[in-house]
């Protein structure tokens, strides 16, 4: 017996493999487009969700009838309709059911139907499902001929290509999916903000700009902010690509004793919220988020997330800037309105594309509506005729009905009736032929006629038409207003947040509490806790007093100069605690036994200063350019020798003048533009001098004059004229009263 399996000759095609690749995968990637992925803009639906009302309508699960198993529901579906898994259609008639997912509900569950925080439905066998007010508007006329049916996979029965639908589903409900080389995803918006924009289109011509006046943006379920500005949204709606960002809501809740917490009753959309908390709590574990203590979901009914701060110092708005950097509390929604135009051609459309395709799908269901109701009116009208007859001639008809053997030809040939007329006299009631049933049946005439007139007017005028979609547009805008339960927008706006960078967000993890920095004559350093101190609150060494006492926060850094011209960067939180003497600043930084600080100020960023020696040189520098990030400090001034002074004074915003007095009591005013701007050098020259040096420099607005120590108080020089010159000038012998020691303070 031979082994040779034999192939039919039909069967073995002749044909390069690449051919048969393109055509097979290209029949599989028009069929994952038009038949699973991309919804049809004009009822905003895949086929699964399609077919999923259809089902339930047959099923007669209406709002006012009792729900039904999903199973029955699911079954259905797969037997009839939709020949694919079990488990993917009751998943997507669970979304259509969950608030948290969709922003008008299509399906009415009862029993666990999932919930925001990720946990799946139950079982198809243990849940319920009816229909909504919602998905009524989407299948109303269904009956009425207004959309195309087609045979079902089987051939076994009929379904719709597409739905009526009354109701702007693909915007209001949005839609994604992924198909084979292109995707789809379209956020939620607000049926009432869509029906304006829609009503403003059949007004006049518009532009997406101008829609944007009324639909603002997207309208998620779960609320929350978006961030965008207006020119981003805007770009979005005109290409049909975009994305946008949105951020939680959030409020601070004031405890005791100055303690406060964050609370989030708000997640963005499509956000998992027990998978949020699990990484917020994993983020506080592994120390990425110093400044956050704990976090709480209180969620019930509604969501209730407590973020408690690690101390009541910490500035919320930062510590959440950290959270939306670090977390899920924002999230980006990507835009990209890819459909199936006509249910066949996919196009990415702007706003105004749908809104429009929208528009001319209900022109077209209006037409078919109103030609199906105008058929079933003429019918009518014609058995209405008939009977009208029969009344007038009512014992002829009798005799021709007891004694004529053929009395159907008999009624049509004595009264012309039409053979649908002489059906209906033959099947009419005896006890239909009294007066009063006359009557009405000549009510009826009246009231259908006018209704077939109207009808006929209405599928002659296209202006009728626009103006009936817009008499419907009305009546569902007023449906879904903002004080109906699925009224009012969720999802509000703000501006667009200033961007923080790194050392922004490294500053909020630092706990900020208000010191006051201490540093005595002897070089001795702390930070005593609060502003406002007595001076009896400083103590210090026998023979130490103060040198320089100023109000700060554990978050600001220190600048120290030394008479070395080497600039130093210390923390205030790493200062040692003020409750003894402190420690000396030579063990925070490099100084040499024969320098000395003098001058220390609080850095920040675009602060100016004047640097200068004891040789009368210097230069002005910014704080970007002296802060140190090591031990060992920065050289900013080059000093000659053995320095005995130098020189640190911050410049203020409105100085333009400069004075200095050297050793040998002269003085010398002269404009601050003179001064050079350096990162580090000796500078030019400031005041000159035969013998001596610099003693004292200082700048100053000069329409406020020098001001100076005068005995116990201050005196002002405004009149400047005397000691005003040039840079580098002598100066001249200072005012009667100038301290004798040479010094402004």
């Amino acid at each position: 017996m031979s082994n040779d399996i034999v192939v039919p000759a039909h069967s073995v095609l002749d044909q390069p493999m690449n051919d048969l690749l393109s055509e097979r995968y290209l029949s599989y990637a028009l069929s994952t487009i038009m038949q699973r992925s991309l919804p049809d803009v004009r009822d905003g639906m895949k086929p699964v969700h399609r077919r999923l009302l259809f089902a339930m309508s047959q099923l007669q699960l209406r709002p006012d009838t009792s729900p039904k198993k999903c199973a029955r529901v699911v079954g259905d579906v797969i037997g009839k309709f939709h020949p694919h898994g079990d488990q993917a259609v009751y998943d997507a008639m669970v979304r259509l059911a969950q608030d948290f997912a969709v922003r008008y509900p299509l399906v009415d569950g009862q029993g666990n139907f999932g919930n925001i925080d990720g946990d799946n439905a139950a079982a198809m066998r243990y849940t319920e499902a009816r229909l909504t007010d919602v998905a009524l508007l989407l299948l109303e006329g269904i009956d009425e001929d207004a959309v195309d049916f087609r045979p079902t996979y089987d051939g076994d029965s009929l379904e719709p290509v597409v739905l009526p639908a009354n109701f702007p589903n693909l915007l209001a409900n949005g839609s994604s999916g992924i198909a084979v080389g292109m995707a789809t995803n379209i956020p939620p918006h607000n049926v009432a903000e869509l029906c304006a924009a829609m009503e403003m289109m059949l007004a006049r011509d518009v532009a997406v700009a101008d829609l944007m006046d009324v639909v603002q943006g997207p309208d998620f379920p779960t609320g929350g902010v978006v961030v965008d500005d207006r020119a981003t949204m805007l770009s979005a709606y005109e290409t049909g690509r975009g994305s946008f960002r949105v951020r939680a809501r959030w409020a601070r809740e004031d405890l005791k004793q100055g303690q406060y917490q964050i609370v989030v009753t708000e997640i963005p959309y499509q956000v998992q919220k027990a998978r949020l908390v699990e990484k917020i709590a994993e983020l506080i574990q592994n120390r990425k988020l110093p400044m956050l203590e704990d976090v709480r979901d209180e969620s019930a009914e509604d969501v209730r997330l407590v973020l408690i701060p690690k101390s009541r110092n910490i500035d919320p708005n930062l510590l959440m800037e950290a959270l939306f950097r670090h977390t899920d509390l924002e999230s980006r929604f990507s835009l990209n309105m890819n459909v199936l135009d006509g249910g066949l051609l996919p196009k990415v459309m702007d706003l105004k594309e749908v809104l429009r395709a929208f528009l001319d799908h209900r022109q077209v269901v209006l037409q078919r509506r109103s030609a199906h109701r105008l058929e079933k009116v003429l019918h009518r009208l014609e058995i209405l005729d008939g009977y009208l007859i029969v009344y007038l001639n009512i014992d002829e008809v009798i005799r021709i009905v007891r004694e004529e053997d053929h009395p159907k030809e008999a009624l049509i040939r004595t009264f012309g009736l039409t053979d649908v007329q002489a059906e209906a006299v033959l099947n009419m009631r005896l006890r239909s032929l009294r007066k009063l049933e006359e009557m009405e049946i000549r009510q009826e005439h009246d009231k259908l006629s006018a209704e077939r007139d109207a009808l006929e007017a209405l599928l002659a005028s296209e202006t009728r038409q626009w103006a009936e979609i817009k008499k419907q547009i009305g009546a569902l805008k007023k449906m879904f207003g903002p004080d109906t339960p699925l009224g009012g927008r969720r999802t509000t706006f703000s501006e667009a947040p200033k961007m923080l960078d790194s050392v922004d967000l490294s500053e909020a993890m630092i706990e900020k509490e208000p010191v006051t920095v201490v540093l005595s004559s002897k070089g001795w350093i702390r930070a005593m806790k609060g502003h406002g101190l007595n001076a009896k609150d400083f103590k210090y060494k026998d023979g130490d007093r103060e040198r320089f006492v100023f109000e700060a926060q554990t978050t600001d850094k220190l600048l120290l100069f030394a008479t070395n011209g080497r600039m130093f960067t210390v923390g205030c939180d790493k200062l040692p605690s003020g409750r003894g003497f402190g420690e000396p600043v030579r063990l925070m930084i490099d100084l040499p036994n024969d320098t000395d600080i003098t001058a220390l100020e609080i850095y920040q960023e675009g602060t100016r200063f004047l640097l200068a020696s004891d040789e009368g040189r210097g230069f002005i520098a910014k704080a970007e350019d002296l802060f140190a990030q090591t031990k060992s400090g920065r050289q900013a001034l080059n000093v000659d020798g053995k320095a005995e002074a130098a020189f640190c004074v911050r410049v203020h915003a409105h100085d333009d003048m400069v004075a200095v007095v050297g050793k040998n009591r002269k003085l010398l005013v002269f404009a601050l533009d003179e001064m050079p701007e350096m990162g580090r050098g000796k500078g030019v020259i400031l005041q000159k001098y035969k013998d001596g040096g610099l003693s004292d420099v200082k700048t100053f607005r000069g329409e406020e004059g020098l001001r100076f120590r005068y005995g116990s108080g201050e005196r002002v020089l405004d009149d400047l004229t005397g000691w005003l010159g040039k840079r580098a000038q002598a100066g001249k012998m200072p005012p009667n009263g100038f301290p004798r020691n040479n010094r402004f303070e």
